[in-house]
């Protein structure tokens, strides 16, 4: 009889430690960075923005980071320095038709992950953090004319060396994360099915969008060499039942709120030990 009240006490205190350890973890800030499925505003810089700072969805729009804030586990440490319109490298916004870029642009990937990092630098240091992960969202990389770098008439389509170019720069900053201490979430684009990208394209009068085969390479090579070069981190389908709010390509209320619960509850379990 004492055996048996031992062996349940011990395994109740078990699950208290991890479950504490998995509310200590869920309690830290959560680092967010990527393009407009983290952050539906555009970044200002000396008082300039892409598309004049003009918002997705002119602000009636949930992002995932915005959702992430709102979940109740995560208690709202969100530190996200995502850019609606980013890609993985740094670029100008080129709007289309005009023959060169503007002066106004986005920060790469790597600079927001920076950025973010050193919101939550410990002192004296400042080389530990106060965080364990960071989310990294799909970026505009090759979607569609106005990602490129380039002025739209000149932009072409990307070819697959220019697609393995885009993960290399996503395994490259998940690398990065973790020699800092910080574990990378990354996301799988939605399934070309639930996209309407030619809808996206005619509204904001793009020269051209991602066809299907060239989406769904891209898809599975970021998918697939996210999870073999990259074992430590998460590649989570967060956007399996997605559905876009009305432009063709970012995700409604509904979705962001699903994709956050998604998040918190792997990095419940991951905490757990129970993953």
């Amino acid at each position: 009889m004492h055996l048996k009240k031992g062996i349940v006490l011990v395994l109740s205190l078990l699950c208290f430690q991890k479950s504490f350890a998995a509310d200590v973890a869920l309690k830290l800030p959560l680092l967010v960075i990527g393009a407009s499925y983290s952050e539906g505003k555009p970044p200002f810089n000396n008082g300039i923005a892409p598309f004049d700072g003009n918002a997705v969805g002119f602000g009636s729009y949930l992002s995932l980071g915005e959702a992430l804030a709102r979940n109740e586990e995560l208690r709202g440490f969100i530190i996200n320095e995502a850019q609606a319109g980013a890609s993985t490298f740094a670029r100008q916004v080129c709007s289309p038709g005009a023959a060169t870029c503007d002066a106004a642009g986005w920060d790469s990937y790597q600079t927001q992950f920076l950025k973010a990092l050193t919101r939550v630098a410990l002192p004296p240091s400042f080389t530990l953090y106060n965080a364990k992960y960071v989310v990294i969202t799909t970026p505009n990389d090759c979607l569609h004319s106005g990602a490129m770098g380039v002025p739209q008439p000149q932009a072409q389509p990307c070819t697959y060396a220019q697609m393995n170019a885009m993960v290399d720069r996503l395994v490259a900053l998940g690398n990065f994360a973790f020699s800092k201490g910080v574990t990378p979430i990354y996301d799988i684009y939605p399934r070309y099915e639930n996209l309407d990208l030619n809808l996206f394209r005619s509204l904001y009068g793009l020269q051209w969008v991602i066809g299907a085969q060239d989406y769904n390479t891209l898809r599975n090579l970021s998918q697939s060499r996210l999870k073999a070069e990259l074992p430590g981190a998460l590649v989570l389908d967060i956007w399996k039942d997605f559905v876009h709010f009305g432009d063709g390509i970012h995700p409604d209320y509904k979705t962001a709120r699903n994709a956050a619960r998604i998040i918190v509850r792997q990095l419940r379990a991951l905490e757990s030990g129970k993953h």
